[in-house]
This record gives structure tokens, C-alpha cells and sequence, in this order.
């Protein structure tokens, strides 16, 4: 699409199903760094990875050992590395070129969502969240892991690493005693030195993981259980989803680079006063009507724009706002519960995940507006009468005489810097993987053959063949020799010919066939001479009767 005949007043976010895409099962989606590739979990413990580009299969991560329904799947920076997590509570590293599995992790619990460290291009530590238990820095290479605070009453209990290793069973309850952990949400900041966890008391934890130790506490009002906590691609700002019913976007006040750092010197007795100068109530957004709970919501790629998805069993809408708290528009589609979302990094698309595995991709309904184009353009409802100047169509018009400019046409260009782009804060990196091969998919293999002898007598047979059988091979039908056996499953073996070729037979030869040729073979027609009375060659019926009547008059004789 011409991005100049587009009128610049229309929203940048999807308004229609532009199509879908179908393999398998598929749970859980997530865009590479550019949006190019899209990995989808599937129930059958694959992991497909889709061109965005072409909508085609570039290649699937299977392993035998990962038959269990995928949860979360997660890009390194630089897209060599992908993270996938499972119902079979393993964590399972892929390099993404060569389709091989480079790490497995076996956690106590199945973990809902795994996370990569974002600072690092070859990150050997991951967050994980799993089902029933505290949020857990893993490392990938030793496999152990260290348990973080989700309540700031224990800070003086957590002030120390705490490191398992995945055979303990112990479960972890709050210091109060009140209940076990429910599925914690947490999160990376943009440059993955610290965590931003939050907690089923409402409040949002600021903890460094290096030391395990809280560093600013966020309460949200009224309390709610928080299940998602995102960040916005640029690190600004920092969006939650409570059990109130309620989307809240926080303004980041902390600096991108060396957040630690800003809260030491922000160091206080009381956290909260800490958390108040590190993140700020930006806006709140909810369906005051229907009151519904959300699922997966997330940031547009530049953070203009916030969606969610209804929770509702059999309503596959996704709400979007601008970041001003309006809402602007409700997109609706299937009859199918909605389960996963995600916003293309760079497009106005949207990709949904349905119940039934589907995903179904959301892009904007564009209108030309040629008035954008050309600002002297006017649209006409019927055709008019049009008199044209004396100087329109001249090579150089009375009018643009005056308006020549001048150009240097010796002035070089440059045609080897590359602008960097200003959606990615570094665009210069070389070795970032954008695309992938297309590996074709094969198709499904053929029965073997089950008689062995017979294709061999066939070969042997080809090289004495009758002058018939050799023509009809030529011709590429396979033709019958009453010396082989007949088997049932003639219609999947095969035949090798003179010329080194497999020739296949389509389909089992009828009995009348067989016995005309078994005749042909046995009494072969009589060769006679051209008769030189007639040019024109006489029906095979007629000359047999000539024969047979010469043969009756000599008997008779």
C-alpha cells in the first residue's frame, strides 16, 4: 500500500480479519524483535515458527521429548535464541537456525509464562512464573533457581539469595500464613536489571534479582489479585491487569539505563515512598457497562495504543484504547474464545490466538485518499467538461517557467549509509536474524512394497520383453505380462524401466484385459502382404473374415 495515498487522519490500529493461519493446535504466540517471524505454541509440544512476510511455515522446533502443551514461548534479543515452556514443567531453550534444542530445565511446577533476560543477546537466565508458586529467576546452564519475594513483608527473611535446586517440593506460603501463592505475574524492565512483580495483595514489587532484595513497593487501589504485568516496547511505561476488572498504565519514571542505580539514590525506610517516585497512575481502563475481566492485554509496538481481549467463554473481541483512555474501537470476530494476543512490533496488526488453535490476523481496512496524494486532486461523482489551458500539454508549460530550480548534477549521493530506524534503538546489528529459510514440508510417504521379488522379475523381465510391452513403457503405461504375478497390491509397487525411471502403476488390470492380452501373446496375428489393388488398408475385422473364408474353401476342396 502506497503510504502517501493514505489519509493521515485514520487510526493506526486493525479494524478487520485480513486472514487466519492454521497448523495444528496453537496455544500461545510471540513476535520476533522485528516482527518478521511469529513463534506459536502447539498442544502437541511442537513449536511452530511462521514468515510473517509470506504467511509460510519457515520451520518447526520438535523434540521427542517435548510432547506436552506449550504455555509461553519467548525471542532473545537478536532472535537466535527461543525459550519455550510446557505442561510437563520444562523449560526448553532452541536455536532458532539450526532447530535444535541447546538447554532443558525441569521445574517443580509447570510454569504459565517464561521470560528471556532482554539486556542480554545470548541470555543464560530466564524469569519464569510458575502455576502455584513465587516467581523464580532460572539459570539455564546450572538449572537452578532463585525464589523471589512476593510479599514486602519479607524482606527481612528474603534478604538473602534464595537458591533450589528443581528436585525440592517444599511449597512457599506468605509470613502471615494466610494461603499459598496463586499465579504470580511478573516481568523484566526494558534493560533486564530489575523485576517488576505483582503480587495477589494488589502491589507491584520493584526487586533487584541479582541481590533478592525489594527495592520499592507500588500499592494499586482496591487490593485485586494482579495476573498480567507488561511493559511497553520502549520501557515508559508499565501496564497491569487486576481482578477488579480494571487496566491500569503506570508512567516509568525511572531511568532505562541503570534503574538500580536511580532507586539506591531514591534509598529510603519506606518503600512506598520509594515506589511512589518510581512509578506514577497514568490511566484506567474499563468497560464500565459489561464490567468484563480481561485477558492478554499488551502495548501497540510504539505504545500509542493499549488492547485487550474479553475473558467471556465464546466472544473473541479485543477492545482497543488509545493512550489517552478513550476507546476507540471493538473489534469482533468468531464464535470462539479468545486466549492469547499480541501487536505486531512495527504494523498496525493484531494476532489472536482462538480456543479452537487458530490465529487469527487483524489488519487495518485502509481507504485511499488521493487528495493526500495530490492536494489539487478532486474527486468527481459524474464526468464533467474539461477545457484545457493552450500551455497544458507543452514540454515545458508558460508557468513552470518561472518556478525552474536550480540542481547541482554534480553533487554526489550517498548510496551506502544506512538510516537507522527509529523504532529500534539499535537498528545497526549485523548478525540479528530477521528471516529464515522456507523449508518445504514433505509429504506423507508411501506404503512400501510388500513383494520384493516381484519388481525384480519386472526389471528382468523389461530387458526381453516382447516389442509391445517396449512401446508401452515408452509410452508410459506399464503393460502386462502374463509371467508375473498378480498381487493386490499392484496399485503401489513400482517398475523400473530400461532407462533407470519408476513408472507407477495406477490401478489393477481388469480380467477381460488380461485375457485379451494373455491371447495376444499366445496367438499372434497373422502378418499379411499389402495388397496392391488398394491404397487404402482394410479394417483388422474384414481381413480376418477373408482369412477365415480362404481357410473353409480349402477344407472343402
Amino acid at each position: 500500500m502506497n503510504a502517501s495515498i493514505i489519509d493521515p487522519l485514520q487510526g493506526d490500529f486493525p479494524e478487520v480479519i485480513e486472514e487466519y493461519l492454521e497448523y495444528g493446535t496453537m496455544k500461545c504466540i510471540a513476535f520476533n524483535r522485528r516482527g518478521t517471524l511469529l513463534a506459536a505454541g502447539c498442544t502437541d509440544g511442537s513449536c511452530i515458527i511462521w514468515d510473517f512476510e509470506t504467511r509460510g511455515v519457515a520451520k518447526e522446533l520438535r523434540d521427542k521429548d517435548c510432547v506436552s502443551a506449550i504455555t509461553s514461548v519467548c525471542w532473545s534479543k537478536y532472535g537466535h535464541l527461543l525459550l519455550v515452556s510446557s505442561t510437563d514443567k520444562s523449560l526448553n531453550l532452541w536455536d532458532v537456525v539450526k532447530g535444535e534444542r541447546i538447554k532443558r530445565v525441569v521445574l517443580e511446577q509447570t510454569a504459565l509464562l517464561a521470560r528471556l533476560h532482554p539486556g542480554s543477546s545470548t541470555p543464560t537466565v530466564c524469569l519464569a512464573c510458575p502455576f502455584s508458586s513465587a516467581p523464580m529467576i532460572v539459570d539455564l546452564n546450572t538449572g537452578t533457581t532463585t525464589v523471589l519475594p512476593v510479599s514486602w513483608t519479607e524482606t527481612a527473611v528474603v534478604s538473602a539469595p534464595t537458591i533450589t535446586t528443581p528436585t525440592t517440593t517444599a511449597r512457599n506460603k506468605f509470613s502471615d500464613g494466610s494461603a499459598p501463592y496463586t499465579p504470580t505475574a511478573a516481568c523484566f524492565s526494558k534493560n533486564g536489571d530489575l523485576v517488576y512483580v505483582g503480587n495477589s495483595k494488589g502491589e507491584i514489587l520493584i526487586i533487584d534479582y541479582s541481590n533478592v532484595e525489594i527495592c520499592a513497593v507500588v500499592p494499586i487501589s482496591g487490593g485485586s489479585v494482579i495476573k498480567n504485568i507488561v511493559f511497553s516496547r520502549n520501557g515508559k511505561y508499565l501496564l497491569t491487569n487486576s481482578n477488579d476488572r480494571m487496566i491500569r498504565i503506570y508512567e516509568n519514571l525511572l531511568p532505562l539505563k541503570e534503574g538500580r542505580k536511580a532507586l539506591d539514590e531514591l534509598k529510603e525506610d519506606d518503600l512506598k515512598a520509594v515506589g511512589a517516585k518510581s512509578l506514577s497512575l497514568f490511566r484506567e481502563l474499563q468497560d464500565s457497562i459489561t464490567r468484563i475481566h480481561w485477558k492478554a492485554p499488551c502495548f501497540s509496538g510504539d505504545g500509542e495504543w493499549v488492547i485487550g481481549g474479553s475473558a467471556n467463554k465464546g466472544e473473541h473481541k479485543i477492545y482497543i484504547w488509545d493512550r489517552a483512555g478513550h476507546l476507540v474501537k471493538i473489534l469482533e470476530g468468531p464464535k470462539e474464545a479468545l486466549i492469547d494476543l499480541a501487536w505486531h512490533p512495527v504494523h498496525p496488526i493484531v494476532v489472536s490466538v482462538s480456543f479452537n488453535g487458530l490465529v487469527y490476523i487483524w489488519a487495518k481496512d485502509y481507504t485511499e485518499n488521493w487528495s493526500a496524494f495530490a492536494p489539487d486532486f478532486k474527486e468527481l461523482e459524474e464526468n464533467e467538461e474539461y477545457v484545457e489551458r493552450e500551455d497544458e500539454f507543452d514540454l515545458i508549460p508558460d508557468t513552470e517557467k518561472v518556478k525552474e530550480v536550480y540542481v547541482d548534477e554534480d553533487e554526489e549521493v550517498d548510496i551506502i549509509t544506512v538510516e537507522k530506524d527509529s523504532t529500534f534503538s539499535d537498528s545497526d546489528v549485523e548478525d540479528e536474524i530477521r528471516f529464515l529459510p522456507v523449508s518445504p514440508i514433505p509429504d506423507l510417504p508411501e506404503q512400501p512394497d510388500k513383494c520384493v521379488d516381484s519388481s525384480s522379475k519386472a526389471v528382468e523381465s523389461h530387458h526381453s520383453a516382447s516389442p509391445l510391452s517396449e512401446e508401452a513403457v515408452q509410452n508410459g503405461r506399464a503393460s502386462h505380462n502374463p509371467e508375473w504375478p498378480i498381487h493386490e497390491d499392484v496399485e503401489n509397487s513400482t517398475v523400473e524401466d530400461a532407462n533407470g525411471l519408476l513408472s507407477k502403476r495406477k490401478r489393477k488390470p481388469s480380467e477381460k484385459v488380461l485375457e485379451l492380452q494373455a491371447e495376444k501373446v499366445k496367438k499372434p496375428p497373422s502378418r499379411l502382404k499389402p495388397s496392391t489393388k488398394s491404397s487404402k488398408a482394410k479394417p483388422r475385422f474384414l481381413v480376418e473374415q477373408e482369412t477365415s473364408n480362404s481357410d473353409a474353401n480349402s477344407e472343402s476342396r
